[in-house]
């Protein structure tokens, strides 16, 4: 085999592949042979008509192409077994030259796995903020548990919408005089200063009593997502049906018991305050080593290919589809229901897409150099948990990935999951990140797990 390599623009390449007549003559006659078992030709066996009666029987070019298709794959694979070259994109093979007796020349267009250079990913000093939790956010979580256990009352008969009613009203909205889709219901319920409604719409009614007629206007968000009233000015002729107050419930000991384990007010807040510090304290470590994985993809010298981005993005987009199925809605139901098309969420996608990839390409470098590997434990973990995912047995799982060709991916995704470990345990003054669990379950275990 012989080999030239040129850069055709600053992603894609191209491999001009030669194998000599010799090779290419073999390849011809493995293909005949191929061709002589799908073919029925009368007064001979499958598999036993000569090549030349095959010739005659199917053509001279069938077998050559056949046998040209053969060489292609295999010199691909050879070829980039040689220059240690991975494609991200599809291959495009080129025939030059396919003349039996002759050299057979073709090329091979495709866009390469970047060149990754590593910065710094040890000791990556990055600040640990944690938010502190003051007397006014622990009275907020009071007080929503509260709001969450009030009664509604009827409104009294001239009594006005206050900020926290429950209402129910009857709306028409016309965008130039004329009604739009969607711009129209009878007895809405909605709850003022919720802020589910167009920015200013809520606000708007508060001092409305029942029976009151009022025109709201209102500017539709240059984001909506249904892009025909992005942006547009509307009126709403409203009607309000019903007004329901709430009726907070006094904050007392009885309170307190009646809806928790605790005696008192004091034990309760205390309760709440220790949560919520745990919370911002868990938030901050989170933030923490994301920064810190940020900084090593920061580092990270590559020239990444927009298709890498572009593939993950369809993969993001098919793990959707896959997510909706299950909960018995279609794709193109979720874009209708969104306001979106394909292109807006491909666009939507497409930041996190490039994160993600840029991420795993570091983490997978930090793995090699590292020299960090998934041991079959790991794999057997990862497998019996996909196992209990899918609510099947673990040798399904492995069988399947073996035989897809996916168990590569299990390990990678091991790898990376230690290389990030790798990164926590060697951040300026980090502690060490424990192991996760790796003991495989029982299968009454995942059987107990599934159900719940």
């Amino acid at each position: 085999m012989k080999l030239t390599q040129k850069k055709i623009d600053d992603y894609n390449i191209e491999l001009t592949i030669t194998e000599d007549a010799e090779m290419f003559s073999k390849e011809i006659k493995n293909a005949a042979k191929l061709l002589a078992n799908r073919v029925s030709i009368p007064g001979f066996r499958k598999g036993k008509a000569p090549q030349a009666v095959l010739e005659k029987r199917l053509g001279k070019d069938a077998i050559i192409n056949e046998a040209s298709d053969m060489l292609i794959q295999k010199s691909t694979r050879e070829a980039l077994r040689i220059l240690n070259l991975t494609p991200v994109s599809e291959n495009k093979a080129d025939v030059i030259t396919n003349e039996e007796g002759k050299d057979f020349v073709f090329t091979l267009t495709f866009i390469p796995f970047p060149k990754v250079t590593l910065g710094e990913y040890k000791n990556i000093d990055v600040e640990k903020v944690v938010e502190p939790v003051t007397d006014e956010d622990v009275d907020k979580q009071v007080e929503a548990m509260r709001a969450h256990h009030a009664n509604l009352i009827d409104a009294a008969e001239d009594d006005p919408i206050v900020d926290g009613d429950f209402i129910t009203l009857d709306y028409t909205g016309t965008i130039d005089g004329e009604k739009f889709a969607g711009g129209e219901a009878k007895d809405q319920p909605l709850e003022i200063g919720s802020h589910k409604f167009i920015p200013g719409f809520e606000e708007q009614l508060i001092g409305a009593k029942v029976g009151e007629e009022r025109t709201i206007k209102v500017t539709f968000p240059e984001e909506y997502h249904t892009k025909k009233l992005a942006g547009k000015d509307a009126e709403f002729a409203c009607k309000i049906n019903s007004i329901k107050h709430r009726e907070l419930p006094e904050l007392n000991d009885e309170f307190v018991k009646k809806i928790s384990t605790f005696q008192t007010v004091d034990e309760y807040k205390a309760n709440i305050r220790q949560n919520m510090e745990k919370n911002a304290e868990n938030r901050a470590v989170e933030a923490q080593r994301q920064a810190a994985i940020d900084k090593a993809v920061e580092n990270m010298t590559i020239d990444l290919p927009p298709i890498m981005v572009e593939n993950r993005v369809t993969q993001m987009i098919k793990e959707l589809d896959a997510n909706l199925q299950t909960q018995g809605m279609k794709l193109e139901q979720y874009m209708a229901f969104s306001g979106v098309d394909m292109d807006r969420m491909r666009e939507d996608y497409r930041e996190t897409a490039k994160k993600n990839v840029l991420a795993d390409i570091m983490l997978e470098n930090v793995a090699n150099k590292e020299k960090l590997t998934a041991t079959p434990e790991e794999l057997n973990f990862e497998i019996a948990m996909m196992a209990q995912m899918y609510r099947t047995q673990p040798k399904q799982v492995a069988k399947y990935l073996k035989e897809s060709g996916q168990l590569i991916n299990v390990a990678s995704t091991i790898r990376r999951r230690k290389a990030m470990k790798f990164i926590f345990d060697n951040m300026a003054g980090a502690q060490k990140v424990d192991e996760p669990a790796t003991e495989t379950p029982e299968p009454k275990e995942a059987t107990e797990t599934k159900e719940n």
